[in-house]
């Protein structure tokens, strides 16, 4: 049976320093004037999961989206984690990952869940987490968690300042720069070592 949460699902903008760099400029202009001192979360809503295997529309007016893949951290019993899940944070491309807009990363499926949690006890260290996401079988990307902003515990407790966290609830730990583009018919796979692998089909929608 495929691992699906049971709480909400976070996500966390500017955990990449890469992402940070790129950003940059933007964030030292208003209306912001300096980086974020806390963390910066969304939320991916139940309507966006959509388990390993399965297809994923893409709105008929959207010709591409763009990859996400990521590693989640699953909260347990004492606020302490549970596991990590691989996930793939789909969004419409849009100009700002400061402040996302709901409608470009909420829409029906985008978020596709790994098949199996990774219990925690089996992790020695996040930041040794290595991701690669292939489309239609070609690499595309690789991730190297060692390059995060915070680490897992130490986002995990900066979060952790401002909300609690429940168990069953989900908080990714971000996605790096170069996110790829994938297309209607594209084949998007994301594996890591120790990880089942998350693969979804993006389907375009019907009119």
């Amino acid at each position: 049976m495929s691992f699906t949460p049971t709480g909400t699902v976070y996500g966390v903008l500017l955990n990449f320093r890469a992402e940070v760099e790129a950003l940059a400029p933007q964030m030292n202009q208003p209306p912001y004037k300096a980086p974020p001192k806390a963390p910066v979360l969304y939320v991916k809503t139940a309507n966006t999961w959509s388990p390993h295997g399965s297809a994923i529309a893409v709105p008929a007016q959207v010709d591409a989206v763009e990859i996400g893949a990521t590693v989640a951290m699953v909260i347990g019993v004492d606020n302490d984690v549970e596991g990590f899940v691989l996930m793939n944070d789909l969004s419409i491309p849009h100009a700002s990952f400061f402040r996302p807009p709901v409608k470009f990363k909420c829409v029906d499926g985008f978020l596709g869940i790994g098949a199996a949690m990774r219990d925690a006890q089996e992790v020695a260290d996040p930041a040794q987490f290595r991701l690669e996401v292939r489309i239609n079988g070609e690499l595309k990307q690789s991730i190297d968690f060692s390059q995060t902003v915070r680490s897992a515990a130490q986002l995990l407790a900066d979060v952790g300042e401002f909300m609690t966290l429940a168990h069953g609830e989900v908080l990714m730990l971000g996605c790096d720069a170069g996110r790829p583009l994938a297309r209607p018919g594209d084949r998007i796979e994301i594996s890591a070592p120790g990880f089942e692998a998350l693969a979804n089909t993006l389907v375009k929608e019907q009119a």
